[in-house]
């Protein structure tokens, strides 16, 4: 039997674009924000609450949590997947968002394919390695690589 590859996207009206944003399909994308000229690749999720900076690049099978700040001009390769949740309690918060936490990224910042980032901040001027666990706020720009991610060197 030969049957069709159906392909869905969900972009809600809840979304708010600025102008030149270019989306792949399949994305899901919901009651985000996503800034002037930003590119958006396929097989995304941008959860509500995610505020992304202009030119900002996404690329596919990314998944962006609620609570997520990302600044202008940065990069986030394949897979990249963003976290919310600690586990504090040893398991999911289980719909109780109070126990979830906030991750901001400053401007010009690019996050290699795969790499995860929990809750943290990351300041401007970062380049984050392939792979990477990134576990701590990061405040010195320069390279970080590993797991947990470590500073590389300046730049």
């Amino acid at each position: 039997m030969n049957n069709p590859i159906i392909f869905e996207s969900a972009i809600r009206n809840d979304v708010i674009f600025g102008e030149h944003v270019k989306v792949v399909n399949p994305v899901n994308l919901y009651g985000c924000k996503i800034g002037e000229g930003c590119f958006i690749g396929p097989f995304v999720e941008i959860q509500k609450d995610v505020v992304i900076g202009d030119r900002t690049k996404v690329q596919s099978h990314s998944f962006i949590c609620e609570l997520v700040t990302i600044g202008d001009d940065c990069f986030i390769g394949h897979g990249v997947m963003f976290i919310n949740d600690l586990f504090e309690t040893g398991g999911p918060a289980r719909g109780d968002k109070t126990k979830w936490k906030n991750t901001v990224i400053g401007n010009n910042v690019s996050l290699g394919s795969n790499a995860t980032i929990l809750p943290i901040s990351i300041c401007d001027n970062v380049v984050i390695g392939a792979g990477a666990v990134v576990t701590k706020d990061i405040t010195e720009p320069g390279i970080y690589a590993g797991n947990p991610a470590a500073l590389l060197r300046k730049i």
